[in-house]
């Protein structure tokens, strides 16, 4: 099976798995609120980010509120989150600045989500899909992991922007972004990382590996 034919079989299969392709980090369809969670994401849970989400939004419920807010204050709601000094400062940082230079509007153009203070290539996308629908790649811990075991992209292949770019080579544009929230429930709950249900995996006759 050619790769662009293998891609199109595991969307297809993964829409079947998972009808409704949602973002696990709940914003309330607020723009700034998810760039927010995605900074808290880094090395932490979904679960976690959210309930501290709750409560930091519920303090500062207005980027604005945020780029004014203190330091103190933030880097104790979002201790739970691990690496709590850089994540206050940039969230900050990135509120002050998409107030102050974009009005409040979260940019739709990939130079300018990177050149906000913590934002990679993976939050990038993640806005530029969740937000604006536009084609995108969120190449997480689980997208890297299962498309390297399905035989996506090269066995053992670990890197977060060769697997993004072979991704964005096989799959379909206007599937891609609900491509890569359906591939993270299937992580969880199929292909974890130690201890992937091969015998009862949905994408066995799929995969590379058998």
């Amino acid at each position: 099976m050619k790769p662009v034919e293998r891609a199109a079989a595991v969307t297809a299969a993964l829409e079947e798995l998972y009808p409704a392709a949602e973002c696990a980090l709940r914003c309330d369809g607020e723009p700034w609120k998810l760039l927010v969670m995605g900074r808290l994401s880094a090395q932490c849970t979904d679960v976690r980010v959210n309930e501290v989400a709750a409560v930091l939004f519920e303090r500062f419920p207005t980027a604005r509120d945020l780029a004014d807010g203190d330091i103190a204050q933030i880097e104790e709601i979002v201790r739970p989150c691990g690496l709590y000094h850089v994540k206050a400062a940039d969230i900050k940082a990135e509120c002050a600045m998409l107030c102050d230079k974009y009005g409040g509007v979260l940019p739709r153009d990939m130079d300018a989500l990177l050149a906000l203070p913590g934002v990679g290539r993976k939050i990038a996308n993640l806005l530029l899909g969740d937000v604006y629908g536009m084609p995108a790649v969120v190449s997480d811990t689980h997208c890297i992991r299962v498309a390297a075991r399905i035989g996506l992209t090269s066995p053992g292949e670990k890197d977060p922007v060769r697997t993004e770019k072979t991704l964005v080579s096989l799959l379909d544009p206007a599937k891609s972004a609900d491509f890569c929230h359906r591939i993270v429930n299937f992580g969880r709950d199929f292909c974890s990382a130690r201890a992937p249900r091969c015998p009862d995996c949905p994408l066995a006759t799929l995969c590379e590996r058998n």
